[in-house]
C-alpha cells in the first residue's frame, strides 16, 4: 500500500516537471520572436528600401548615383518635350553618270584609224579633235560635194537671169544634199568650209571626230591602223562634276517624295554630301517592284564615281512632332528591348524603363511609352547602365 502511494507521488512530480519545462520553452521562443521583430523595426534591412552610395535596389532596374559621380560623368537630365523632326526617308542608292553631260564618240561609216589625238584620262573641250580617220566612203562623198559646191558657186555668180530656174534649183539641191551627206558621215561646218577653201585632194577621205561635250576620256578602245566598223564606240567622254544618284523606292515611299526635296548622301567614310531630287520615274521596275528616284549632286571634289553604292536620306515635305531625345540616350537592355533611364523622386535615382522606338532621324530618336515632361537621362546613359550592370541585376522593367 505504501509502495503504491510512492509511485503515484513520483508520477505526479514527473508530470509537473514536464509541464513546467514546456511552458518555459514556449515563453522563451515568444520572447525571442518579439525581440527579433523589434530589431527589424528598429534596424530594417534593405528589403525594398533604397540604399544610397551607388548601390542597387532589389527592385529591378533601379540605381542610385551620388552627386559627385553625376557631375564627374557629365550626366544630364532633361524633361521630355515634343520636337519637330524633319521627316526623312532612308534608302540605298547607286551613283551613276549624268547622261546629259556624257557622250559616246563613234564613226557612222567604215574607216581606218590614222592617228589618236587624245588618250585615256585626258580632259577635252567641246569641239576638240579626238581621232583622225580615213575612209573611201568619205572620199567619194567629199568628191561629190566639191563638184556640187563648184556648180552652186558658178550658178550663183551667173544669177537667175542668166541660167534657167531648173538648173539653178538643181545646183542648189545638189549642194545641200551633198553637204548634209558628209555632215552625216562625221564632218562639221568648220571642216566643210576648210574643204571648200583648200581644194586639196589629199584632204579627201580624211576626217576627224570631235568632242561633243567637255569632259574626261573614260575609254578609248582602239589602236592606230585598225579598221573601224560603223556604230563602234571609240571614246566615252564623261563629266563627273555633276553626278546622278539613283534610289529605288517602293511606290508608297515614292509618292511621298517631292521634286526639289533636299537629300543627304552618306559616303563610305561616313562623310556627307548635299543633293536634290530632280526626277522621279513613272514606270515601275517589274523585277524589283520599285520606282527610281533620281538625285543630283555636286561632285567637284571628286568624292563620288559611277558605280559606287551610297545611302541617302531624303527629306520629306512636312515635319512631325515627336517625343524625342538624343539617340545615344536610348540603349538596348540585356533582353533586347529599348530602354531609357527615368529620374525618380530624388536626384541621382534612376530607373530603366522600356520604350518603343518609332524612328531615328539624324541624331535624335523618336520614342513612345512616356509622358511629356518625364525627366530622362539625355547624356551619360551608358554610364548609368554600366553602374546598374556592375551589380549584376537585370536592366529592364516589366
Amino acid at each position: 500500500m505504501a509502495g503504491r502511494m510512492k509511485m503515484k507521488i513520483l508520477l505526479t512530480w514527473v508530470l509537473s516537471t514536464l509541464i513546467s519545462i514546456s511552458t518555459f520553452s514556449q515563453t522563451q521562443t515568444h520572447e525571442h520572436e518579439e525581440q527579433k521583430h523589434t530589431e527589424i523595426q528598429e534596424n530594417p534591412v534593405n528589403n525594398g528600401e533604397f540604399k544610397k552610395g551607388g548601390e542597387i535596389e532589389e527592385e529591378s532596374g533601379l540605381v542610385y548615383i551620388a552627386t559627385d559621380k553625376l557631375k564627374a560623368a557629365g550626366i544630364i537630365v532633361k524633361p521630355l518635350i515634343l520636337q519637330n523632326l524633319d521627316n526623312e526617308l532612308y534608302a540605298p542608292a547607286e551613283v551613276k553618270l549624268n547622261a546629259y553631260l556624257s557622250s559616246k564618240i563613234m564613226s557612222r561609216i567604215s574607216a581606218q584609224v590614222v592617228s589618236r589625238e587624245v588618250k585615256l584620262g585626258d580632259f577635252v573641250e567641246k569641239g576638240q579633235a579626238l581621232i583622225t580617220l580615213s575612209s573611201v566612203t568619205m572620199a567619194q562623198a567629199v568628191g561629190e560635194f566639191l563638184l556640187a559646191n563648184e556648180e552652186w558657186i558658178r550658178v550663183q555668180k551667173l544669177g537667175k537671169s542668166t541660167v534657167s530656174l531648173k538648173r539653178y534649183n538643181q545646183a542648189k539641191i545638189a549642194y545641200i544634199s551633198m553637204r548634209s551627206k558628209i555632215m552625216a558621215y562625221g564632218m562639221n561646218d568648220l571642216q566643210i568650209e576648210a574643204l571648200s577653201e583648200s581644194h586639196k585632194s589629199k584632204m579627201l577621205g580624211k576626217f576627224q571626230l570631235l568632242a561633243l561635250k567637255e569632259g574626261v576620256v573614260a575609254s578609248d578602245n582602239f589602236i592606230e591602223g585598225e579598221l573601224i566598223e560603223p556604230s563602234r564606240v571609240l571614246f566615252d567622254i564623261i563629266n563627273e562634276n555633276i553626278l546622278w544618284i539613283e534610289a529605288q523606292l517602293s511606290p508608297k515611299q515614292a509618292q511621298l517624295v517631292k521634286i526639289g526635296a533636299d537629300v543627304r548622301i552618306q559616303l563610305l567614310n561616313n562623310s556627307w554630301l548635299q543633293g536634290k531630287v530632280i526626277q522621279k520615274h513613272h514606270l515601275l521596275n517589274e523585277r524589283t517592284r520599285t520606282i527610281g528616284v533620281r538625285i543630283q549632286v555636286d561632285n567637284k571634289q571628286d568624292k563620288l564615281h559611277s558605280g559606287m553604292y551610297v545611302n541617302v536620306q531624303i527629306k520629306m515635305q512636312q515635319a512631325e512632332a515627336y517625343l524625342a531625345l538624343p539617340t545615344e540616350s536610348v540603349l538596348r537592355s540585356p533582353d533586347g528591348d529599348w530602354a531609357v533611364f527615368v529620374e525618380q523622386d530624388e536626384a541621382g535615382k534612376f530607373k530603366s524603363v522600356e520604350v518603343e522606338v518609332l524612328k531615328t532621324i539624324g541624331d535624335y530618336t523618336a520614342i513612345k511609352g512616356l509622358k511629356v515632361g518625364t525627366r530622362v537621362v539625355v547624356k551619360g546613359a551608358f554610364f548609368v547602365q554600366s553602374e546598374l550592370a556592375k551589380s549584376g541585376f537585370s536592366v529592364h522593367n516589366h
